[in-house]
Parts: C-alpha cells; structure tokens; sequence
C-alpha cells in the first residue's frame, strides 16, 4: 500500500509525492492530510474530510491543532513542529481527534516531514489511522456499553471538572468514603491506575463529550 510506505520511510521527497500519496491512497480508513509550515491543512484525502464531517472547503485552510483533542493537543503538535524545524523526519503517536456532532476518533497518527531541498520540511504529511475493530476489541469499552450507574457517572463528570472528593461528596450527598468507594469502582471498570487516567481513557473511550464543560457523561453509558 502507498501510504503504508511512506509511514515506513524517513522523509517525503517533494509536495509532487505528497500529491500523489493523497490520490493513491488505497488503505481503508486511512486519513491523509498536507499541512503547510503554519500546520494548517492544505489538502486531504475524501476519507479525510468523511472521517470528520466537513467538506474540503470548511477544513483547508483550518489550523489542524482545531482538530486535536486538548488532553494531547500539545505534545502533538509540539512533534509536528519538530518535523517542520527539521529536528525529526518522522514520528508516531496515540491520536485523539475532535468531530462536530460526533464521538472522538481515536487511533494512531503518523506525521513525515515533506522535504523540498531545504534543511527545513515544506511541510507535513499526516497520516491518521483510526482505531479498527481489533483495537475496539481490547478497549474496555466495546461500542457504547452501559457501564456505569447514575452515581457513577456523576461522579466520573465531578472528577473530570477537577472536583476533589470532600466537595464532590458534598455535592452528591455521599460521604467522603462513598466517594472514594465508587472512584474504585471506576479504576477497576475503566482498567485505569489513578483519576488523571480515568478522565483521559473516558474522553478517549467516548464515555465523555468532547467540547462540553461542564463534562458530561454520554447517556448511552449509563444504566
């Protein structure tokens, strides 16, 4: 596969390859965008633009940092400039997108630098590769199971508003010990060693709305 290939290699040769790698894109589900030296999208492939919902008019042009969930929107796009510095010619990375009107797309990310004779990338290629049902299978949560309780999900919403436990007890008339018994339960549930991780495997799961504050659970998860 093309784009296989050129995840593989060091460097993209010139934006004629980047070109070409965007029309011969064959894998399935493969996302492929160019980005320019601002890391805002230049061109993509139609899996691309289906993937998020926009067409290419509504996303070039578009920072692609819009595009990328808070929680690693920053080691992300500190990489991609890396790339455009010329300090790496590639790299890879867990991915956590943003959709309108949809559940995160999570997967791998795969930026190349795209070389045109400079010491420094013209730009970079993009290549997103969602999570696949193999990885869906060994997520804790598989589609949008009802795992948690009403408490639960209160809970797991104050944790991700930065709620410490004597005010979210408060708040949901609990003690503080039935506080820390249902944080348990989550850990466990979510596979998960502390809160930090909870909050970020629920945004990547989908168990939490992306761009709602306060965060909210999504009601599908909920018994």
């Amino acid at each position: 596969m093309f784009s296989a290939s050129i995840a593989h290699s060091a460097e993209v040769a010139d934006e004629n390859a980047v070109l070409e790698a965007l029309r011969s894109a064959d894998e399935p589900g493969m996302c492929m965008a160019h980005l320019d030296r601002t890391l805002a999208i230049r061109h993509a492939n139609p899996e691309f633009f289906r993937r998020f919902g926009e067409t290419s008019a509504e996303l070039c042009g578009r920072r692609f940092a819009d595009l990328i969930h808070p929680s690693v929107q920053t080691p992300m796009m500190r990489s991609l400039a890396h790339l455009v510095e010329g300090k790496h010619h590639r790299f890879a990375s867990r991915m956590i997108a943003i959709r309108q009107g949809d559940e995160p797309l999570t997967g791998t990310l795969t930026g190349v630098a795209v070389q045109g004779g400079a010491p420094d990338a013209t730009g970079v290629l993009v290549l997103m590769r969602p999570a696949g049902a193999e990885a869906l299978a060994e997520s804790v949560v598989i589609g949008r199971k009802k795992i948690l309780s009403k408490i639960d999900a209160k809970i797991l919403e104050g944790i991700a508003a930065g709620i410490s436990t004597v005010p979210l007890a408060a708040r949901l008339y609990l003690s503080r010990q039935g506080v820390e018994y249902h944080v348990s339960g989550l850990l466990r549930k979510l596979k998960v060693p502390n809160r930090a991780a909870l909050v970020s495997r629920a945004y990547s799961m989908g168990v939490l709305n992306v761009g709602v504050w306060p965060p909210k659970v999504v009601e599908d998860f909920i018994k």
